[in-house]
């Protein structure tokens, strides 16, 4: 089963899709000047925000600052914007979440392969009942959380296969893991999930060949970072109420006190004079006596954006609500 990805379409089991031109050897490939989407949905995600995050982006993206950074790229919403629309020297991203990070690697460096087990989950969940779509969920769902702890590289190609697999077809989306780290989301209830974007993959694959990804925290970012950088941090936000406390993306918990932490890193950054964006909860949305970021980020610009709450398991806590966007510019 072979793809032809240099040409205009590819056809496997007598169906065909259109893709974009490309050659995954030549390593001096640019971005692709097309729109790229996130290839997960993710909680946090920042494509509705995108507008408001482009308004703030400081003068001589392109030229003089010519580095990008973003040390929690979780769905990568911002990134695939700026690949899209800026031809940067050198982009780096990372994030503690392996498995996420594994994806990311897969899509740059084995695509064909990836695509290949992707369409023939693809095609083989679409053709299931809905009793026996849960069937195949869960029994890859279990393969997936054994691979996490029981695999090596020669089994990244499958793990990131099973990754997209379940963000596309669990509830809602979500990626969540208990206090063991295995994934825990039920399926979702969707008719017809698109499993296998060919297109949308093979231009990430594509943008994703300049870019330096890294699994870990943001502290390893520091070495990458100057004053020619600009870094987007979007960490785990800080609840805003009791009910909100969604930190289980992966088994580390963000704080206050990491809040702080983070805080401290930003300083550290701008003294270098890279240019930094910040985004997280307001937590005058439901206590307007709560300063906590008006303080900690007392010197630096703050701005109150509203955003659309996507992913939450109470319905009544999803809608608009206000965001904070912080810059040192």
């Amino acid at each position: 089963m072979q793809y032809t990805f240099a040409g205009e379409a590819a056809t496997k089991r007598n169906n065909s899709f259109k893709l974009v031109s490309v050659n995954f050897n030549d390593k001096n490939v640019r971005p692709v000047k097309n729109k790229l989407s996130p290839f997960v949905k993710w909680a946090g995600g920042k494509s509705q925000l995108l507008n408001e995050i482009d308004k703030i982006f400081p003068k001589g993206m392109g030229t003089h600052i010519d580095k990008y950074a973003e040390p929690f790229v979780g769905g990568g919403a911002v990134l695939f914007y700026i690949l899209s629309k800026y031809d940067l020297k050198q982009v780096y991203i990372s994030d503690i979440n392996t498995e996420l990070i594994n994806t990311y690697l897969v899509i740059r460096d084995n695509i064909s392969q990836l695509i290949d087990k992707l369409f023939i989950m693809q095609e083989d969940f679409l053709a299931l009942s809905t009793e026996y779509r849960k069937e195949y969920f869960y029994k890859r769902r279990e393969l997936f959380n054994k691979l996490k702890v029981n695999s090596d590289s020669t089994q990244n190609i499958e793990k990131a296969a099973l990754f997209i697999f379940l963000n596309k077809t669990c509830f809602n989306g979500l990626y969540r893991v208990n206090q063991k780290g295995f994934f825990n989301v039920p399926m979702g209830s969707y008719k017809k999930p698109k499993i296998c974007d060919i297109e949308n993959l093979s231009k990430i694959s594509v943008a994703l060949q300049k870019v330096k990804i890294i699994n870990g925290d943001y502290h390893k970012s520091s070495d990458f970072i100057d004053q020619n950088t600009l870094v987007y941090f979007d960490p785990p936000y800080r609840p805003i109420n009791d009910t909100s406390s969604f930190t289980a993306y992966s088994e580390s918990i963000f704080d206050d006190n990491a809040q702080i932490e983070l805080a401290n890193y930003i300083s550290s950054l701008n003294e270098k004079g890279a240019k930094i964006i910040l985004s997280n909860s307001d937590p005058k949305n439901f206590d307007i006596e709560d300063n906590f970021f008006d303080n900690l980020y007392a010197k630096y610009n703050i701005k109150r954006v509203e955003a659309t709450r996507m992913i939450n398991c109470n319905g009544d806590l999803r809608g608009k609500i206000r965001e904070l966007l912080i810059c040192n510019y």
